[in-house]
């Protein structure tokens, strides 16, 4: 059965709205979010939308969580952004046993992670647990976050392990925030506010209950966490900024389309065909690609809770969605930044900031072309070479 709609989680992400805006120029000079406004969304439990009913989480349906952040980077992408990355981190508690989740989270229920993926550390294997060292990049909320999630390779007293099929083998680790130190190297043209700044970790001794396989069997029985969901689960929220980013847009532009002409004519902007035009069309371009998103991942939810057949043609279509849906969102905001001229280039319209940032959204790894290769090789009766299909 169909989970039904989180309103509730909505409406408290649409409630944020005039504390994000009041912190909009913070966001920027800042390179991080302002802990008012950290705790705000954390008391709320927007930051652990996908934390396990099992540690004391929410455990969001991925539709419902993709509202909520929808909302948010309708108001500003950075904020958006840290809120889904959060969350996405509590997705992966779902690989730890449940006591061991509780044993971290439950006496401080406002868990925010910091997570990074690629295997950029080195896991010592000792006993009962290893060694991590390493440093690692593009951890978005680092400097607001009180768990870090980190991708190692591993390592025994004879060098590299390797995995059954002989590649080396690779682990995540769920560890204290307090340990890394932060490095401020986050200088990007678009989401400035996010932090994704790099990090390292020296020596710290973890022990083997609070790693796992990043494509290993989920511990948590629901069947969304099932690893072949994993890329849909987590993209989702991706594509939710995007296309919320581009919907911030049109009303940014909307709004400045009503009061503005342009440096050769004092004609406003929606008095004029051509404007009319753009507008039109980047609504059906927004619309369109949103309808698809949500209806192809209710597709793969229905799919996987029934569990009457294999999903694999409905995650094909919720891949697909997914990096077509960040495409259309950049299509779209550069049609309505190109629409108001000179006004698109201001920072007193917010329009300039949602060009900004969707372009940096856009190069998530959500948004590769080579998604699109991988769905026409689902699409053609081939099995994609990549994980989550």
């Amino acid at each position: 059965m169909r989970a039904a709609l989180r309103q509730d989680l909505v409406a408290d992400a649409t409630e944020l709205a005039p504390q994000i805006l009041a912190v909009r120029d913070e966001l920027e000079s800042g390179g991080r979010l302002p802990a008012a406004l950290v705790q705000c969304l954390d008391q709320a439990g927007l930051m652990q939308l996908y934390l396990p009913r099992s540690m004391g989480g929410p455990e969001v349906d991925p539709i419902s969580s993709y509202h909520v952040i929808e909302e948010i980077s309708k108001v500003d992408g950075s904020v958006g952004w840290c809120t889904f990355l959060s969350s996405v981190g509590c997705y992966f508690s779902g690989w730890l046993k449940a006591d061991v989740g509780r044993e971290l989270f439950v006496s401080d229920p406002h868990v925010r992670i910091a997570a990074s993926f690629r295997a950029l550390g080195e896991a010592q294997a000792v006993d009962g647990g290893y060694i991590v060292t390493g440093r690692w990049n593009y951890a978005s909320g680092i400097d607001h976050a009180n768990w870090l999630a980190v991708n190692c390779l591993v390592v025994d007293e004879k060098g590299p392990r390797l995995t059954p099929a002989g590649v080396p083998e690779d682990r995540m680790f769920m560890i204290p925030a307090e340990h890394a130190t932060i490095y401020d190297t986050w200088t990007p043209m678009g989401m400035l506010g996010t932090g994704s700044k790099d990090f390292s970790i020296e020596g710290i001794s973890v022990p083997e209950e609070r790693s796992w396989g990043l494509w290993d069997s989920a511990q948590e029985p629901s069947p969304l966490y099932d690893p072949r969901l994993l890329l849909t689960m987590t993209w989702t929220l991706v594509v939710a900024n995007a296309l919320g980013m581009a919907r911030g847009a049109m009303e940014a532009f909307v709004e400045l389309a009503s009061q503005s002409g342009s440096t050769r004519s004092s004609t406003l902007l929606r008095d004029r065909t051509p404007i009319q035009n753009t507008v039109g069309k980047a609504e059906a371009i927004i619309s369109a690609s949103r309808t698809y998103v949500l209806d192809s991942v209710e597709a793969v939810v229905d799919v996987v809770t029934e569990g009457k057949k294999d999903p694999g043609p409905e995650i094909a279509q919720a891949r697909l969605a997914i990096t077509h849906g960040m495409w259309e969102a950049v299509k779209a905001v550069d049609m309505l930044f190109h629409a108001a001229g000179t006004n698109g280039i201001h920072q007193k319209y917010p329009l300039e900031r949602f060009f900004r940032d969707v372009h940096v959204c856009v190069q998530h790894g959500a948004g590769l072309l080579s998604n699109f290769d991988l769905g026409g090789q689902a699409m053609l009766g081939l099995k994609p070479d990549d994980h989550g299909w």
